[in-house]
């Protein structure tokens, strides 16, 4: 196995780990609701996908103030 004859800069490690980098998530809007969400996946926020309702989605209550 090849040993290193020297060591190795900082530097020169760093440089070779510049395109080590970590992209952000894939997104895209939603065509019902202009929502982002990840592609071909069912949208969380109206549940449809493909132009059509897959799952139903409960809407919260707002909480009424007490006073």
């Amino acid at each position: 196995m090849a040993l290193p004859k020297r060591k190795h800069s900082k530097t020169r490690g760093r440089k070779r780990r510049t395109h080590w980098k970590i992209s952000g998530p894939a997104l895209i809007a939603c065509p019902q609701c202009k929502q982002s969400k990840s592609p071909h996946r069912i949208c969380m926020v109206c549940g449809y996908y493909d132009g059509r309702k897959v799952i139903e989605i409960k809407v919260k209550a707002k909480k009424k103030k007490k006073g």
